[in-house]
């Protein structure tokens, strides 16, 4: 299991910095107790859950499970409440702002198919004729990432100048914030089996992709 590169921050509303929109529409609590039922069911399951919902290229390629590039970012590593405490924060603090500027149905789709997308890039990349391609082949990877990736991306494209606080100490624009995230992820993809961080720059790149020639 992989967990999310662990960088906690804030953004700026105004002159002020905040930890989110005081108001939070449906679809972002809806999204929010989904996943934590799911992580209760991972839980109380023993396993089962999570078997047959991981993301893995092996599977997919040898197996043909194609639900797998889906059903991933609904997990999250049972050892670890950090991880699903993360990826729910950064969702309720970047998504409310997102759907509310979208509206429900472009939301939920820019959502999906960021953490889908996330998902096909961990399948592709275990056939790559790279070092990190064939541990990346047999590993499995969980969580929301992509998806929660890509509400990063697209707040940065619409909101660049927005200061967001990294690690609670540093007020960095959206823009670059994202392009040191970004970065970050990209170097790390070679020191790490390639699996989660292939996830999180999938969410950037298809995030990217599908705002400016797709959306």
């Amino acid at each position: 299991e992989f967990r999310d590169q662990e960088c906690l921050f804030v953004y700026g509303r105004g002159n002020q910095m905040g930890f989110g929109p005081p108001v939070t529409p449906s679809i972002i609590k809806n999204l929010i107790i989904a996943n934590g039922v799911v992580f209760i069911a991972q839980y109380l399951s023993n396993g089962l859950v999570s078997k047959w919902a991981v993301v893995s290229p092996d599977l997919v390629w040898f197996k043909f499970e194609l639900w797998r590039p889906f059903t991933y970012m609904w997990l999250h590593s049972v050892n670890s409440p950090f991880h699903i405490l993360f990826n729910m924060l950064v969702l309720w603090m970047f998504g409310v702002q997102l759907e509310r500027l979208w509206g429900l149905p472009f939301f939920v789709r820019y959502y999906f198919i960021t953490g889908t997308g996330a998902g096909v890039a961990t399948i592709v990349a275990g056939l790559l004729p790279f070092a990190f391609s064939e541990p990346t082949y047999l590993a499995v990877t969980i969580g929301a990432s992509g998806a929660i990736y890509g509400l990063l991306v697209a707040f940065a494209i619409y909101y660049p100048n927005t200061p967001i606080l990294m690690f609670f100490l540093f007020p960095v624009p959206a823009k670059y914030f994202v392009m040191i995230i970004g970065a970050i992820t990209f170097l790390s993809v070679p020191r790490s089996a390639g699996v989660a961080h292939i996830a999180h720059l999938g969410g950037l790149v298809v995030g990217y992709v599908y705002l400016k020639y797709g959306g």
